[in-house]
């Protein structure tokens, strides 16, 4: 993949990601508990797919 690809990429992960934040943030607190807990649930199931890669990048999210 060319850079403009890796640049294009990463900017619509980017997109979804903050779509995700906005819309979790935006609900009421039952609502955004709920949704958290499909999102940790979700993280789980990736983080038994993918193994030590999706840790490493689950640190790297939690840890900044």
């Amino acid at each position: 993949m060319g850079k403009t690809g890796k640049t294009i990429a990463t900017l619509l992960v980017g997109a979804a990601v903050g779509a995700a934040v906005g819309y979790i943030m935006a609900t009421d607190k039952d609502k955004r508990k709920e949704n958290m807990g499909k999102l940790k649930d979700r993280l789980n199931t990736l983080k038994d797919k993918f193994g030590a890669k999706a840790e490493d990048i689950e640190q790297e999210i939690y840890n900044g």
